[in-house]
């Protein structure tokens, strides 16, 4: 391209990634029954996450309005709380309730991240939307309605990981939680095909946060709040490109120089390895068992295997031999001091070694109380981390995406453990026939760990009832999670 034509204002026809996410937002017909059931499924153990969040002061002191004081009666409910907020603060308060754990749904590929972060937009925005919807004599919008945008942000943001990685340009997953949330949420408020792709161009040009939260040494609690930052951002997108003449940026991605593949992707357009539909909802992981980074899911039930073999030899063990996928391998093997709970969460030698010697894994587990323990430590130094190229195989695979890790358990008078491989956990779309009774346990306890026994109750009484759920307005089911203000 010459230098004239880098300076041409002649406004290009919007990029054709532009275009596709925008029909897809607005004309897409979801018909996959499964995809249907999972979404049902996804959003209980969404918000079951947001409430098991609910027991960690510093998730809490993150859902609060941006200035004090600054609530908004007849906005967004924020389940859990009594709070009621503005769409944009809501969305990341719901956001960081359902991320904090690191306990949410999970897709892996070329990216990695947790679609069901979305959720922290698409309920804000229908809460307040049928809010005011019912203030002016319109109807409501219903949980059907959440689930069919929550399949199409999920699809957006897997689809997008298929192919492309953001990590290794050193941008957070979150950049696909933004583009995802921003494009359902322009078409929930009503946004025509121009209005979607203004939304959905600034959202590019926002570029990337940094995921040098995620690693060592800077591994920090944002990677708990980022989704929700992510969806915070969405909101204002939509709701500047909905209700201004803000024009789009058409060349967002494409426009030489300045734009972002340029700027952020190395000069690469996005590759893409199927249409839009509702492959990603139907093939979603759930983090049903353990709150660990997925990645690790498998190695901690190999340790959890291991457990009765090992429990009463912690101290004779020489070496523990850890296999996993090249994704593994680069971001969660971790050696040294781990300064928190982020750190920790993210470290698969820790996610090995607490059930290796207790035989459990929970979220407490990843706090100070328990790191202090010198069994742990202790253990993660005679642990090794290696790649196993066939777990990365499988890991790319479209027809397995497996996430295998094998663990082996070596002492010393020579003696060993057999190695343990598993190739994919309990939350696996081929084992959801053996994971939905353990997600549905997980969702009760979680609701029961917070919430009152008859609200709970009812809660799961609407869930699991799914035709009564699907009828639920936002407003009637966003209340059944409502608390009363502390005194």
């Amino acid at each position: 391209m010459s230098h004239a034509d880098i300076r041409s204002a002649t406004r290009p026809a919007p990029d054709q990634a532009l275009l596709d996410v925008a029909d897809y937002v607005l004309d897409y017909h979801i018909e996959s029954p499964e995809a249907w059931d999972t979404a049902r499924y996804m959003l209980m153990d969404a918000l079951g996450c947001a409430m098991l969040a609910m027991k960690f002061p510093q998730c809490v002191k993150h859902l609060a309005p941006i200035v004090p004081g600054a609530t908004l009666a007849g906005g967004t409910k924020v389940p859990g709380t009594a709070l009621e907020l503005d769409p944009a603060q809501a969305a990341f308060c719901i956001g960081t309730q359902i991320r904090w754990l690191d306990f949410n749904d999970t897709w892996l590929a070329a990216e990695w991240g947790h679609p069901s972060d979305n959720l922290g937009t698409i309920l804000a925005v229908a809460d307040w939307l049928s809010r005011s919807n019912l203030r002016n004599g319109r109807k409501p919008l219903t949980i059907r309605d959440v689930l069919h945008w929550a399949i199409k942000a999920h699809e957006i943001q897997g689809c997008y990981a298929l192919k492309n990685s953001f990590n290794r340009a050193g941008m957070d997953h979150v950049i696909l939680v933004r583009l995802a949330s921003t494009a359902v949420a322009a078409a929930m408020l009503g946004g025509d095909r121009e209005q979607v792709i203004t939304a959905v161009s600034n959202s590019w040009i926002d570029n990337g946060s940094l995921r040098t939260y995620r690693h060592a040494p800077n591994t920090g609690p944002r990677k708990s709040w980022a989704a929700g930052d992510a969806c915070r951002r969405a909101v204002i997108h939509a709701l500047n490109a909905v209700t201004t003449d803000e024009p789009s940026y058409p060349s967002a991605l494409s426009a030489k120089t300045w734009g972002f593949y340029d700027v952020a992707f190395g000069g690469k357009p996005f590759e893409f390895e199927r249409p839009f539909g509702s492959y990603v909802m139907e093939n979603v992981l759930f983090k049903i068992s353990y709150p660990a980074e997925f990645h690790a899911q498998t190695a901690v039930e190999c340790a959890m295997k291991l457990h009765p073999e090992v429990k009463d030899r912690i101290d004779d063990i020489e070496r523990v031999e850890i296999e996993t996928q090249e994704a593994g391998a680069r971001i969660i093997d971790k050696t040294g001091p781990l300064a928190n709970y982020a750190d920790r969460d993210h470290c698969i030698q820790y996610m090995v070694a607490v059930p290796l010697i207790f035989g459990r894994l929970v979220a407490e587990d990843y706090g100070d109380t328990i790191a202090a323990d010198p069994c742990i430590d202790g253990l993660r130094a005679k642990m090794t981390v290696k790649e196993n190229p066939q777990f990365t195989r499988d890991y790319f695979d479209p027809e397995k995406r497996y996430i295998g890790n094998s663990v082996q358990v070596f002492f010393k008078d020579g003696s060993k453990t057999g190695k343990v491989s598993i190739d994919y956990p309990i939350g696996h779309r081929r084992r959801r026939a053996e994971g939905i009774p353990v997600l549905l346990e997980k969702f009760r306890r979680a609701l029961a760990g917070h919430l009152s026994d008859a609200q709970a109750d009812r809660i799961v009484h609407v869930c699991e009832q799914t035709e009564t759920l699907l009828a639920t307005t936002v407003p009637e089911f966003m209340d059944l999670f409502a608390v009363a203000p502390s005194s």
